[in-house]
């Protein structure tokens, strides 16, 4: 979950890793480090807090270096402070490492280096991977290449890591294992990062790392082999993204300016597949596999946090449309259940960034079953694009915002379009529904487009409701998992707590908790469910509950019920999370912007979670 950085080549490496650090922030913000090599120095900086904090504590210093590594941090191993962060040094100070990951068996490589005169300064598992890779060396005789690839034979874990030398001035050594790492070719100059987004100003010629693999630049050359040194064919790829789109272009956090991109993130994730006017809908990641689909005895769909409520979603899709039986697990439980999974099974992998170590595990346990894999991702290249059978981008662009809003949505349409698809190809619904959900799906981006009008009025209830310590969110069928998905991002960004429940399940528990001072935000719009829907708000309103309730344009009943109402455009009921969400989002940003919360980087979290 740290973000990595690291140049060599002609221009200036400080301000270029600097700016690297700053639009990797969003992996991580606890402290950050640069180390660079000039003048036969093998120099560090490091500081905690934020990339500006190491910013200001530079100002005055005088970094000519053409060479150079960087690294934002979010902690595992030892708490956020001057010493733990990263870079780190090897015993001889000859070294340093930058590194994503956690290295799970360093306790016992520690010990046994503290037997050798080794002395450490921090607390964290990379200082004792950089002093054993020096101790591999050392004991040897070999080249720094072979000592780096012998150390990783010999770790247990995941990593991203980049190691400079003050030995060999031109030489970057880099390689990975379950954490991401991508390599920028320039004329004369390479990049590494832990995503595009520090490269994609220099270059768009890239490389992605495979797990296993060790690339070496040395004089002005690239190589990638594998730990057993056979050496493969660098495969560059052109980077899809534009400068601007990592850019805040004028607004003022990442996540407000992505809730607005959601008209276009959700028409991009259709676009080139649907076409209502002639029925056409068109998966080309899974045209091969769709019989399979057709014929899969179970859906299981795995994801971790929003992505596991965008499989909550898929669910209730798979089953209404193409009458198969579907399970969403949490990828962070899947693989210790000891799940049964058969050949007939198809195993969905939601995942924005596509690194997500928890949901990768899932992936290799399901493969192992002899499983069908997709994947539903964000980023292209990514390691669970590469580690699946088939599957679809969502092209929603670079999210830098921690909270995952557009990686929601873009989600739920692309398992929406793959679900009525599934239905088509296996017959169980009518060329009448089929054509009728195509054409209210490319109304959606419109119908998002019109919720923004409410933007102010969400912001003034977001006014009265600042003080809240608590909040329930409650809904039924395809709105209770954007009732979980309004509580996890309103308690991510805010610090309030909040729990997401099926309205039903109000009366067994939570139904003790409401009082007057208990906001309650309930997901009313006008479906099968709404009978039931308004005999919950009266429950509530009974014990006197705050109530906000989203509802449907044109609702006269509920808005004489509640305390605050907000209208959404009236949707198919299958397609109601696309537009009933988007609310809830604003909501939660209002709200803390207005606790004076940083919602971009919020405290604790980072956005790829690339650690178990």
């Amino acid at each position: 979950m740290c973000g990595i950085v690291a140049y060599v080549g002609s221009r200036e490496a400080y301000p270029l890793i600097l700016k690297g650090l700053k639009r990797l922030e969003y992996r991580g913000y606890d402290s950050s480090g640069i180390a660079l090599l000039e003048n036969a120095k093998l120099d560090i900086y490091k500081k905690k807090g934020k990339v500006s904090d190491l910013e200001s504590e530079l100002a005055s210093k005088h970094l000519t270096a053409t060479i150079g590594i960087g690294h934002t941090r979010w902690a595992t191993h030892g708490e956020p402070n001057d010493v733990n962060a990263h870079p780190h040094y090897s015993n001889n100070r000859r070294l340093s490492i930058i590194h994503n990951g956690i290295i799970e068996n360093y306790a016992s490589i520690k010990q046994n280096l503290v037997t050798k005169g080794h002395k450490f300064l921090s607390d964290t598992d990379t200082e004792v991977l950089i002093h054993f890779i020096e101790d591999i060396q050392q004991e040897t005789g070999g080249s720094l290449e072979s000592a780096v690839k012998h150390a990783l034979k010999e770790v247990v874990g995941a990593y991203a890591i980049v190691v400079m030398s003050l030995d060999h001035p031109g030489q970057l050594i880099a390689a990975r294992k379950g954490s991401p790492l991508v390599i920028g070719i320039g004329e004369d100059e390479f990049f590494f990062a832990s995503d595009a987004t520090p490269i994609i100003e220099y270059t768009k010629d890239v490389v992605y790392l495979d797990d296993y693999e060790v690339a070496v630049i040395s004089d002005g050359r690239l190589s990638i082999q594998n730990l057993d040194n056979t050496e493969t064919i660098p495969y560059i790829q052109k980077l899809e993204m534009e400068l601007e789109t990592i850019e805040k272009g004028g607004y003022d956090h990442f996540m407000i300016k992505e809730i607005f991109e959601q008209p276009r993130s959700i028409a991009d994730s259709m676009r080139g597949r649907l076409r209502a006017d002639d029925a056409h809908l068109q998966l080309g990641g899974l045209a091969n596999y769709l019989d399979k689909l057709a014929e899969a005895d179970r859906i299981v769909i795995v994801g971790c946090g929003t992505s596991w409520h965008a499989g909550l979603v898929a669910e209730y899709l798979f089953e209404e449309l193409a009458r198969v039986n579907v399970e969403v697990e949490y990828a962070s439980e899947f693989r210790y259940r000891n799940p049964v999974i058969n050949e007939k099974d198809i195993v969905i992998a939601i995942s924005q960034s596509g690194e997500t170590a928890d949901t990768l595990a899932a992936i290799e346990l399901a493969k192992s079953k002899g499983a069908t894999i997709f994947g539903v991702c964000n980023v292209v290249g990514s390691s669970i694009a590469r580690a699946t059978h088939a599957g679809a981008y969502t092209h929603a662009g670079p999210e830098i915002g921690v909270a995952s809003t557009k990686a929601f949505t873009a989600q739920v349409t692309v398992l929406t379009l793959i679900a009525i698809a599934t239905a088509k190809r296996k017959g169980t619904i009518s060329e009448e529904t089929y054509r009728q959900l195509l054409v209210e799906l490319e109304t959606i981006p419109a119908k998002v487009e019109k919720v923004f009008e409410n933007a102010n009025k969400i912001k003034e209830i977001a006014f009265i409701f600042t003080y809240a310590r608590n909040f329930i969110y409650l809904g039924r069928g395809l709105n209770f998992p954007v009732a979980l998905e309004g509580a996890l991002k309103l308690k991510e960004i805010s610090y309030i707590h909040a729990e997401g429940y099926p309205a039903a399940e109000m009366k067994h528990g939570p139904i003790a908790l409401i009082d007057e001072d208990m906001p309650v935000v309930f997901l009313a719009t006008k479906d099968g469910s709404y009978e039931k829907i308004v005999s919950n708000i009266q429950e509530v309103k009974a014990r006197k509950g705050r109530v906000i309730a989203i509802v449907t344009e044109g609702d006269t009943l509920i808005p004489g019920m509640v305390d605050f109402v907000i209208e959404v455009p009236k949707v198919h009921e299958l397609l109601t999370p696309l537009v009933s969400v988007i609310p809830l989002q604003l909501l939660s940003y209002y709200i803390a912007v207005m606790r004076g919360r940083n919602v971009d980087q919020p405290r604790n979290l980072a956005k790829s979670v690339t650690v178990e």
